[in-house]
């Protein structure tokens, strides 16, 4: 299982067992390069996917030493996500899209907070009012804050981004969460569940970079289940 290296100068930092999860579906032009920048950073970590492509995506990935989950036909995002943080092998989780829209450099940063810094989840967020990153386009953007706003408000905690798919999390508090991983925007939950019930959150901005590929979110899809999940968070 991976260890990342201790920090500069710190003789006393422990290793991290690690594992980065993606979840991927037609990504060949980005899964190379994305395998690549992790081993940059966390040469020794457990590469872990689900993958329900048509294309050469889990090929490229398996010849890079990842391993893929195959999940075909496709079963959504949230089953997706479900299986691979409940299949991951560290005592850290890291998630990523396999897009090259989030920054991997950040991944021992967030990891360190979760094994060092005794967090239980460490959320990526990608926006803030006033910080809109230039690859977003702003529809997403001021969709983001407005329900960055209304989730804030909710759990009288500052939550910039609900859908940021980067994050660190304990890997015993996943296995101890219950949550319904059908339907979209299951990241909100995956980030207020675990708020409710006490875990210790760090909020660390992050760089969003110019996806590889096409989108295929669903805008009118994921407001509906972000309301609906923050709510019936909030209310259960």
């Amino acid at each position: 299982m991976a260890n990342l290296a201790p920090r500069p100068g710190d003789a006393a930092s422990s290793a991290i067992s690690l594992s980065v999860v993606m979840i991927t579906m037609n990504e060949e032009e980005a899964v190379a390069r994305v395998i690549d920048d992790i081993r940059a950073v966390a040469p020794e970590a457990e590469i872990l996917m689900v993958d329900s492509s048509r294309d050469r995506t889990a090929e490229i990935a398996e010849s890079k030493g990842a391993k893929v989950i195959k999940q075909f036909p496709p079963k959504g995002y949230g089953p997706a996500m479900d299986r691979v943080l409940r299949s991951a092998e560290g005592e850290v989780i890291v998630t990523l899209d396999c897009d090259g829209s989030y920054p991997a450099a950040m991944i021992p940063i967030l990891a360190r907070y979760v094994a060092e810094d005794g967090f239980d989840l460490v959320d990526g967020a990608r926006v803030s009012l006033g910080r809109k990153p230039a690859a977003m386009p702003w529809m997403n953007y001021l969709g983001n804050i407005g329900f960055g706003l209304v989730g804030s408000a909710m759990f009288f905690r500052r939550l910039p981004d609900l859908h940021s798919g980067m994050r660190a999390y304990r890997r015993k508090l996943i296995h101890s969460l219950k949550y319904d991983p059908r339907g979209a925007a299951l990241p909100v939950e995956l980030l207020t569940r675990p708020l409710k019930n006490g875990a210790r959150l760090k909020v660390v901005p992050i760089e969003y970079h110019m996806r590889i590929g096409m989108s295929t979110m669903r805008p009118l899809q994921s407001a509906w289940w972000t309301l609906r999940r923050l709510i019936g968070v909030r209310f259960s």
